[in-house]
């Protein structure tokens, strides 16, 4: 399934030079293909806007490739931008009344940086919200990834989110539920997924709001879920679109907070995450900095780019058979009519017929 760069958004010219696959819009208006549309609501923060823009559409791009995929990128009010961010934005994404208007058939809408302690209370809630309500009723299927899930299950459901005594972050080994969904079709029995959160919903407790658990690790917790049909809305808490570097960045950051005294211990490697060789060069790191720091010294480079060889990615083919398997439904049910949610023929309370 090529992407199709049919705008100037800088992550296409990206993903071209790392090898994906990407379809001018001349190619693309001179093939025969169907085309689908999905709408991709980023809230991340700044410093990780285009970097998300990159993981969800190289999973897009690598689909099989039977129809032409049209992103459309658009953000809410209550998510903030400053600087090369908000210029990005204000450049390159999309208004999110012209494509309800134009119709999506499959949506995404990833995490944000949360600052309350309820949700509610998050500027972006409300309209977050909004477009879910919309999407309910106009969109094929909805996937959430780690906070939007947390705020689907508060909308909803009613669901409130547990807060963490400790950040729940690494790679983790997960398996399907007995009955597999057909969302983890041709996936392994047992697979790893990053993690990366300070909140939490239990299984029992999606469970009792009718939510179906289909994907779950003895250490992590639930790793997705589906809404009680099974489909309209896709829930995770895990990151399967992570690069193979995207933790490694995230305790970069944690250590650069350690440094600036925004936390006052060193924090803790991401669990199953690093390999010896990389745990050595961090431990050695760590040990030139402590030493720098109380001598007054220079500080030591953070070994980024001598430790990010050193990871291994144990998630990626989960990742993109995932997601195949999502827009391929999504290609089987939808209408052709990307303003009209399913074709004809399809009961949107049970679209896949799981009961």
């Amino acid at each position: 399934m090529p992407l199709v760069a049919h705008s100037s958004l800088p992550s296409f010219q990206r993903l071209t030079h790392d090898g994906l696959s990407v379809l001018s819009s001349d190619q693309a208006s001179a093939q025969e293909m169907r085309a689908l549309h999905i709408g991709f609501l980023n809230m991340m923060p700044d410093a990780a806007l285009q970097a998300t823009e990159r993981q969800f559409l190289r999973l897009i791009g690598a689909c099989n490739r039977i129809v032409q995929f049209y992103v459309h990128p658009f953000t809410i009010p209550g998510v903030d931008r400053i600087g090369p961010a908000k210029a990005h934005v204000e450049a390159h994404y999309e208004d999110f009344n012209d494509l309800a208007s134009e119709g999506l058939d499959a949506l995404i809408i990833t995490g944000a940086n949360v600052t309350e302690a309820d949700i509610t209370n998050e500027g972006f809630f409300r309209p977050m919200t909004d477009v879910m309500d919309w999407a309910t009723d106009n969109v094929c299927s909805v996937f959430c990834s780690c906070l939007s899930s947390h705020g689907a299950f508060k909308h909803f459901h009613g669901i409130d989110r547990t807060h963490l005594d400790e950040k729940q972050w690494g790679v983790y080994s997960h398996r399907v539920a007995p009955n597999v969904h057909p969302l983890f079709a041709g996936t392994n029995t047992r697979f790893d997924v990053p993690h990366s959160r300070f909140n939490d919903v239990p299984q029992a407790t999606m469970q009792a709001a009718g939510l179906r658990t289909i994907a779950t690790s003895e250490e992590a917790g639930v790793l997705a879920a589906t809404s009680p049909d099974g489909w309209r809305y896709i829930y995770f808490q895990g990151h399967p679109e992570y690069d193979a570097s995207s933790l490694l960045k995230e305790y970069k950051r944690e250590v650069n907070r350690f440094i600036n005294n925004e936390r006052h211990d060193y924090p803790p490697f991401p669990e199953h995450y690093f390999r010896s060789a990389a745990a050595a060069a961090l431990d050695t790191f760590r040990a030139d900095l402590e030493r720098a720091l109380a001598r007054g010294n220079p500080l030591p480079e953070f070994p980024e780019n001598a430790v990010s060889p050193l990871i291994d990615n144990t998630w990626a083919d989960t990742a993109k058979a995932v997601f195949n398997n999502w827009l391929g439904l999504v290609y089987q049910l939808t209408d052709v009519d990307r303003r009209v949610p399913f074709m004809r023929g399809i009961d949107p309370r049970n679209p896949l017929q799981l009961d």
